[in-house]
């Protein structure tokens, strides 16, 4: 197993005081800090502090739930959020994925297979080494790997990590098409699932906020059972 950095810290937000615990236990096994929070306001407003690299948020919360938590943290924030949903929630994976979260685990969930999904998110976030750095760039729209920006004819515009990373392997791609398949594995660490929407929904997002920082100019077009292809107008 790989190791992790040992200045990490990350957010559980969980009302559950016994999971909670085996899982702060078996995250310092592996280097990683862990805070926990018990109800929806007291993670909001931990989430909010700048003080955690990355938030693992269940859905259901005492107060408000982790849907939420969520929303209110993507308004101002592009934390990594991991979330736990009920086995069988594809509902709550789809909302969650919807309003920005990176990942989602299914409850019970091994400690294992979600440290593995947290490595995921945070080797995508900060693993850029400076010889890698590169900057992207088609027609107005510029994105540099090094910075974790993203700019349209010169202004930045916000992508959470999921977002960022799907916006780079489509630009990489260039005329061909990104099969959901290759972008699972690139973006999501993972490889897809049958009726897995991850992707589907992270371009949904992505696709939104393209539209609206471009006017229209950028368009991620659809190639049906196949995957997806970058096209900008200007």
């Amino acid at each position: 197993m790989e190791p992790v950095e040992s200045n990490l810290h990350i957010l559980l937000v969980d009302d559950d005081p016994a999971l909670s615990e085996l899982l702060t236990e078996y995250l310092a096994g592996e280097g990683i800090r862990t805070t926990a929070a018990f109800n929806g306001l007291d993670g909001e407003k931990a989430a909010l502090s700048g003080s955690f690299d990355a938030v693992i948020l269940d859905v259901m919360l005492p107060g408000i739930d982790g849907n939420e938590v969520l929303r209110r943290i993507r308004k101002t924030s592009n934390v990594p959020v991991i979330m736990l949903t009920a086995k069988g929630g594809d509902v709550d994976r789809v909302v969650g994925l919807e309003m920005g979260a990176d990942d989602y685990v299914p409850k019970p969930y091994f400690p294992r297979e979600l440290l593995a999904r947290l490595r995921a998110v945070l080797r995508r976030q900060g693993d850029v080494k400076p010889s890698q750095r590169t900057s992207l760039a088609l027609g107005g729209l510029e994105l540099s790997s090094g910075k974790r920006e993203a700019l349209w004819n010169g202004s930045s515009f916000d992508l959470t990590t999921s977002e960022f990373d799907l916006l780079e392997q489509l630009m990489l791609g260039g005329e061909n098409v990104s099969t959901k398949e290759a972008l699972s594995l690139k973006v999501l660490g993972r490889a897809r699932e049958a009726y897995d929407r991850s992707v589907d929904v992270h371009v949904s997002n992505l696709r939104k906020k393209l539209a609206a920082c471009s006017l229209g100019l950028i368009e991620i077009e659809t190639i049906r059972s196949v995957g997806y292809r970058l096209k900008v107008s200007a």
